[in-house]
């Protein structure tokens, strides 16, 4: 059903990555106003681009302030954005302390300080709004480590537990906020396809039902029924969009 975000205000964090560009695409597809907030941005509310570094809370307030000010309200926040460190990929371990701190902090943290921001703005509003959350099967699931045989790819131990806090977070803001008509969803994706090594490819696809790793095009369309007026009776709950992954 086309236009189901007919006029909503949404801010995608990290709009310009991989996901983050397929679920603008598919807000504005369906009549929303999509905001894409991202730290490699330049401030241009008119269309729809905003600078914003979710590591960075003065970044996230005058973000956040200049849609109020310009749009008087904000409808949806996506938490999309997924900064992390350059020693990111190392083997469990060779991760230093320092490592997980700071990344528990850039991602997990940053997430609480713009939603908590939003959410001040959202209870003040006659039509209160929605948020989604991004996390993952492995914010769910413990890891299938043999995907990565023949490769020089792993999966951040941190991953794991930020994804996983993000998951049971959403869960507590659903319950906090369902009185005052807030809800707060998630989505967690399956491993999604981005040009890696032929060899993990194979391995993941044949331990899924569908047989083929995701698209960012097979998130969007998740994202914006959790956003959307259809899914007005659904929170704290967490969508796996992952091929079936899940399920075996």
């Amino acid at each position: 059903m086309m236009n189901k975000l007919e006029g909503k205000i949404i801010l995608v964090t990290g709009g310009s990555g991989l996901l983050g560009k397929a679920m603008l695409k598919h807000i504005v597809e369906n009549g929303g106003i999509a905001i894409n907030g991202d730290v490699s941005a330049t401030d241009d509310i008119q269309n729809g681009v905003l600078s914003l570094d979710v590591t960075n809370f003065a970044s996230i307030k005058k973000c956040v302030d200049t849609i109020i000010d310009y749009y008087g309200r904000i409808d949806g926040l996506v938490n999309n954005a997924y900064p992390r460190t350059k020693d990111w990929s190392n083997k469990f371990e060779d991760v230093t302390i320092e490592s997980w701190r700071k990344n528990v902090d850039i991602q997990l943290n940053s997430v609480f300080e713009i939603t908590q921001l939003v959410l001040s703005k959202m209870v003040t509003q006659k039509n209160k709004g929605a948020i989604v959350n991004i996390a993952s099967i492995y914010g769910v699931l413990g890891n299938d480590f043999t995907v990565y045989e023949g490769t020089n790819l792993t999966s951040p131990a941190a991953y794991a537990a930020i994804k996983g806090g993000i998951v049971n977070f959403t869960k507590y803001l659903a319950s906090y906020y369902g009185p005052q008509q807030i809800r707060v969803n998630c989505v967690s994706p399956g491993g999604i396809f981005n040009h890696q090594p032929t060899t993990f490819v194979e391995n993941y696809e044949k331990k899924v039902p569908l047989q083929r790793m995701g698209m960012p095009e097979d998130i969007a369309p998740a994202v914006s029924f959790l956003l959307s007026e259809e899914a007005k009776y659904i929170t704290g709950h967490n969508i796996m969009v992952d091929g079936g992954w899940s399920i075996i």
